[in-house]
Order: structure tokens, then C-alpha cells, then sequence
């Protein structure tokens, strides 16, 4: 079997990865994975200045999701694995030039805690009232899909949408919860909504059942014989799993080590696909310099250029691909002599709320989120710009940017800690230009009719961030699992993991 692989990103190279695992276990199969870029890896791309380790995009996945630390196992990365710092997790939201904690207690959008939300200073008196309140909200079923906005809103009101849910949001989607689904972003609370009507009584309960289910589990374990029970005192004593992973010396690790377990003469870097065709035993592909037929394809490119693409087979599947939104973000990491920075907040950064009116959507301490990433007497700041709400500053130049954020940081942080007169000892600016799916709501509805168009069409998969998650797991998992269905439906040998 025969497999192109259109796009060099994260879920492309896993998919590689997948079919040359087979290969090597016997497998009869070959891929040609294309990459317009002149390099591989999409939007993970890190690079160490100065000993100093930056991230041009993301700079970690989330731990409870496997599919990310599993890969890095397999390619030998497990000693490079490295758990966010979480004992000094702290998170602030930016309110007229003043730093707030997130009120303990808080889980994700939902706060859990009465007192801790009373004496915020993130919410006014209205709001914490309605928020109390909320415990009364009678069950409501769901019928139809709308934005996190609309259903935050009907809970909490708009302050919240305005000063928790569209900062949060937009740190992880770089979207706008005005238009984000509910039912796909947020599935667990239409559940809760559905069942208990209040969305804290439904945390609440969610969060008894989880440690009831940890507290059997433990005993489970302790009631075990030997080698078990200390297996259970070491997990004890290990502690919670933390939030976040990455790796010691930069995601470009992942991207380099995956690249090295590819045959490179199967690799096309700086190499367009121009169209893709069905044809009666398979697919077309039409390159500048060449035409070649293929027994099956993964199209793990961006949705709107997988629309380009299949337009020509199936227009309502092109249509459907075509309409799903994107946002570009922008990254701006600085780094200091932190003896000339003065004291920064506790924990690991800030986010902006749209309604601040400022260019920056969130800042990272880099210094404080990862051990062992950044040599003593170094600072890290990391800034993120653009998202759905302000794609113009992609056009702006480096150094109007840099000094942009240089200016808010000032004005929230003080101009003490990272004023002008502080000289950064380098600069890094980013820009990834529609690089981030936006899950609006009818989208689950639209990725049903995509996958009946898709079944229509033997060979043919799809994997990115675009479909059914949007972190490095998810494009892992999409990639893999589309080689895995392809040699599975030619009845080849498919790896166990």
C-alpha cells in the first residue's frame, strides 16, 4: 500500500511515524509525506539562545491527555519529559492595570467555593450575588448548540464572560467565546447543565464522585500483597499528575526525533500539492514537478487547505472543510538578567481580557512554569498576541511589537520590573497566520457530515487540530489513528500502541 501524507505538521508526522513503524514490522507499505515549508513540524519549533530554551509556538501539551507522553516514550524521550512546575501555580487575570488572582476554589469556569469567590476582587458585588444565586438554577435540557459566551453568561453573567471565560478561552483557543460551541468546548458543562441546571452544584457533585473513586482506588491498592502495596505508597507519594508537560530542551525535540525514524527520501520538504484527485483504484496527486497515484491519503494539513483540495472530489466535503475558522496568534518571548528585573508576581503569568482593550492576550514566566529550561539568573517572559479578535497586528513589524509589549508589561507590571530602560538580552517574535482551529458552535454538527462524506470515500483520512481537538495530543492521536485505519482496512499489521 501506498500512502501520501499532505502536511508536515505534528499529526502528519505521527502518522508517519505509524506506517513506518509498521514497515519495520513487516508491512508491505510506503508513504510520501509532503510539506510545503522547508522544515517540518508545523508550529512546534523551539530553539536554546544563550542556554536559554524558546518556544516559537506551543511550549507544552496537557498530561491527562496520553497520546504526547506515549510518542515521546516510544522515541526515547522519556528522560526528557518535564512536569510543569504546579507547586507554584498561580494565574492572574488583568483589571484595569491590576493583577487578580483567580479565586481558589475555581474549576476551569465554575467557582466551587463561596468565600474565596466573596472576597475576589475579580467580580463586583452583582455578580458574586448572581453567582451564589446560580445554586438554584433549575435542570434545563439542551436542545440546540450555543457559544460558551451564551451559556456563561446565563449562569454567571456577563462580567464573568468578560473577565474568566473569554480570557481563559482565548489563552487556550485564541478564539472568542462569542463564537466558541458550548457543546464541543465545553461538553461536560451542557452535561452538568442538562442534569443539575446549577453548573456548581455540577462540579461539585463531579468533583465527590472523582475522589470517591480515587479513595477506592487507593484502598484497592492498599489491600494488594507485597510489591503492590508499595507500588501504591510510591504513587502516593508521587503526588497528583501535573497540569502540564513539555520537553527539557524544547517541543523541537519531538519534531527532530520523529524526522530521524523517517526514511528521508520518503520526506518532501518544500514541496506544494497542487490537487488531489480520486481515481478508480486510489488518489491523484499533482505536485509542481510531478503526478503520482497513491492507494490511500491523510490529509493532515489545515482544514481550509484540505477543503482546497477535496473540493474537486466531493464540493459539499470542500465546503464544509472551507468554512471551519481559524485565528493567528503571535508570540513574543524576551529574555532578562532577572538581578535588573525587579520582583514579578508569584506564579506563572497573567491574561488579558478582551474588554482590557490591550494588544496582549497573556503573559508567560517562562523561568517559573519549567524546571531545569532556563539557567539560573535568567527571566523568561513569553507574550501572546493576536487571537480572533485582532489579526491585524500580524502586519505590525517586529520592533513595533516588541516595544508594544514591552509598553503593556510596563503599565501592568510597573515600569520597575520591565521598563524600557531594562535591556532585554534577546528578542523573539512568532507568527503562525491561521494556525489555530476555532470550534464554532454547529460544529459538532458540521463533523458529522464530514464524516459521512469522508466514509464515501475509501483511502481517504483526516487528522489535525481542526476536527476532534486542538492540542499536540489530539493531532498525535488523529495522525496515528489514521494510519492505523487505513493499513486496518487493507489488512495490514497495525502496531499495538
Amino acid at each position: 500500500m501506498r500512502v501520501a501524507i499532505i502536511g508536515g505538521g505534528i499529526a502528519g508526522l505521527a502518522a508517519a511515524f505509524e506506517l513506518e513503524k509498521a514497515r519495520g514490522a513487516g508491512a508491505e507499505v510506503e508513504y510520501t509525506l509532503f510539506e510545503s515549508r522547508e522544515r517540518l513540524g508545523g508550529s512546534l519549533a523551539s530553539e536554546i539562545v544563550n542556554g536559554v530554551v524558546l518556544e516559537r509556538g506551543p511550549d507544552s501539551f496537557l498530561s491527562e491527555k496520553p497520546a504526547g507522553a506515549e510518542l515521546c516514550r516510544e522515541l526515547g524521550l522519556a528522560d526528557q519529559l518535564t512536569p510543569s512546575n504546579d507547586a507554584n501555580r498561580k494565574t492572574y487575570i488583568v483589571v484595569k492595570n491590576r493583577l487578580v488572582p483567580l479565586p481558589d476554589g475555581l474549576m476551569f469556569l465554575i467557582p466551587t467555593k463561596l468565600v474565596p469567590t466573596a472576597l475576589s476582587g475579580l467580580f463586583s458585588p452583582a455578580t458574586k450575588i448572581r453567582m451564589a444565586l446560580e445554586l438554584l438554577h433549575p435542570p434545563r435540557p439542551s436542545g440546540h448548540d450555543e457559544s460558551v459566551a451564551a451559556l456563561v453568561e446565563r449562569h454567571f453573567g456577563q462580567e464573568a464572560v468578560d473577565r474568566l471565560a473569554d480570557p481563559l478561552l482565548s489563552g487556550i483557543y485564541g478564539g472568542d467565546a462569542t463564537q466558541l460551541s458550548a457543546r464541543t468546548v465545553l461538553p461536560k458543562l451542557v452535561e452538568m447543565e442538562t442534569q443539575y441546571g446549577s453548573l456548581t452544584r455540577g462540579m461539585l457533585a463531579a468533583h465527590k464522585q472523582m475522589r470517591a473513586k480515587m479513595a477506592a482506588a487507593l484502598a484497592a491498592n492498599a489491600n494488594g500483597a507485597g510489591g503492590t502495596k508499595g507500588q501504591s505508597a510510591s504513587r502516593q507519594n508521587a503526588g497528583p499528575r501535573s497540569i502540564f508537560t513539555t520537553l527539557k530542551g524544547g517541543l523541537q525535540q519531538l519534531v527532530d526525533a520523529l524526522e530521524s525514524r523517517l526514511n528521508p527520501k520518503w520526506v518532501r520538504k518544500s514541496t506544494s500539492v497542487n490537487s488531489l484527485e480520486r481515481i478508480d483504484d486510489g488518489w491523484r496527486i499533482r505536485c509542481a514537478d510531478a503526478v503520482e497515484n497513491y492507494d490511500a491519503v491523510i490529509v493532515a494539513s489545515p482544514a481550509w487547505v484540505a477543503g482546497g483540495l477535496l473540493a474537486a472530489t466531493d464540493a459539499a466535503l470542500g465546503d464544509d472543510l472551507s468554512a471551519i475558522p481559524y485565528s493567528s496568534s503571535i508570540t513574543v518571548n524576551l529574555v532578562f538578567d532577572e538581578a535588573q528585573l525587579g520582583p514579578l508576581p508569584d506564579g506563572f503569568g497573567f491574561l488579558v481580557p478582551a474588554v482590557e482593550g490591550r494588544a496582549m492576550l497573556a503573559c508567560t514566566f517562562v523561568h517559573r512554569k519549567f524546571a531545569g529550561r532556563t539557567p539560573m539568573g535568567k527571566a523568561v517572559l513569553r507574550a501572546f498576541l493576536g487571537g480572533a479578535k485582532n489579526e491585524a497586528l500580524l502586519d505590525q513589524s517586529d520592533e513595533v511589537l516588541v516595544a508594544t509589549v514591552r509598553r503593556e508589561l510596563s503599565e501592568i507590571l510597573g515600569a520597575r520590573v520591565t521598563g524600557p530602560h531594562i535591556p532585554a538580552e534577546a528578542t523573539q517574535v512568532s507568527r503562525w497566520r491561521r494556525a489555530m482551529a476555532q470550534y464554532a458552535v454547529g460544529h459538532q454538527e458540521r463533523m458529522n457530515r464530514v464524516k459521512e462524506r469522508v466514509a464515501n470515500l475509501p483511502g481517504l483520512r483526516l487528522a489535525g487540530n481542526a476536527y476532534d481537538g486542538i492540542g499536540i495530543p489530539d493531532c498525535i492521536r488523529t495522525g496515528r489513528n489514521a494510519a492505523r485505519e487505513l493499513m486496518a482496512a487493507k489488512q495490514l499489521p497495525v502496531s499495538s500502541r
